[in-house]
């Protein structure tokens, strides 16, 4: 088994800040995710994705009858001459589908206990899906925001626009400056980021939503169920293992921790404390999976613990 030393040298990284080698890294596992609809796409499309547009494509649909103005060169002779009446072929046309990154590095996600922290696990693979999005020849776009900045990136194709983002994204984590969680700018600020990322979104994109959704409100909900009548919305949930239990510990000790406002005391080693945290981060958790269940966003869950090379079966399985 690898230590975590080694695995940080293997990703290029040092866990806590962000590099555009690191990034760069996953343009070799770009074909390894898989971003086809998996839901009826909803509105008309831009490249590769079948849609209910017709027109002059590849993909056969049905065949009707003749009418004035039809291209003559796709009459369907065999039809026409089984019915007696002239029928011609209908081709749904193929287009491609913008895909749209939202990446939250608000305070909370600078935060790891094993090996990454949870905001450069989330530049990750936020890096992933736009090299496969590249790859695919789709157009690439993101919003990027932390408590200081915001990146806005228009949808653009070929690799250039992936490039962008990856610098947009190292330039935006390298401005979280601030130690200090104010939850009610937090809440305030992802909210305006997902009324944001509703306009930025075209009809019809393929949305990413990478965070912790840890400042979800009634109104950042509300812009979300939005987004998702007229997109493809994916919500990837990215986790640190000590936000599900506390560290193993062979003897009781007593220690204290910091959200860098309050302190509080924790007692490791404790079963009856180690059930109770266990049950409030479940509580916890759950309440954001059904939140985000409302919405009818599709979820995936990452920890900040483990390599993303080792979790891509899991973040293709969605919850619905």
């Amino acid at each position: 088994m690898q230590s975590v030393s080694e695995q940080l040298e293997l990703l290029h990284s040092d866990g806590v800040n962000l590099n555009s080698a690191e990034l760069l890294r996953y343009q070799q596992l770009a074909k390894l995710m898989d971003l086809t609809p998996k839901r009826t796409p909803q509105a008309r499309l831009a490249g590769s994705y079948l849609t209910r547009h017709k027109g002059r494509g590849m993909e056969f649909d049905e065949a009707r009858h003749y009418q004035p103005g039809d291209d003559i060169r796709a009459i369907d002779w065999r039809v026409t001459a089984r019915t007696g009446k002239t029928h011609t072929k209908v081709y749904r046309e193929e287009r491609e589908r913008p895909v749209f990154i939202f990446c939250d590095f608000l305070p909370s996600m600078h935060f790891g206990t094993q090996l990454l922290t949870k905001s450069v696990q989330a530049a990750h693979v936020s890096a992933l899906l736009s090299w496969s999005a590249a790859d695919r020849g789709d157009k690439v776009g993101a919003l990027i925001f932390s408590q200081e900045k915001h990146k806005e990136c228009k949808p653009v194709s070929r690799k250039r626009a992936v490039l962008n983002l990856c610098h947009a994204m190292t330039d935006v984590h390298q401005s979280n400056t601030s130690d200090i969680h104010n939850e009610a700018l937090s809440r305030e600020i992802f909210a305006d980021s997902c009324a944001r990322a509703r306009r930025l979104a075209r009809p019809g994109s393929l949305v990413y939503l990478v965070s912790d959704f840890q400042h979800l409100s009634n109104m950042a909900l509300q812009h979300l169920g939005q987004m998702s009548r007229h997109c493809e919305v994916r919500a990837i949930i990215v986790n640190d293992p000590m936000e599900h239990s506390l560290p193993s510990s062979s003897q009781v000790q007593y220690v204290n921790v910091s959200d860098g406002t309050e302190q509080q005391p924790w007692v490791l080693g404790d079963s009856k404390e180690q059930a109770d945290y266990e049950q409030w981060r479940a509580t916890q958790n759950d309440n954001i999976e059904s939140q985000l269940k409302k919405c009818g966003l599709l979820r995936y869950h990452l920890s900040a613990g483990i390599p993303l090379d080792s979790q891509l079966q899991g973040i293709q399985r969605e919850k619905v």
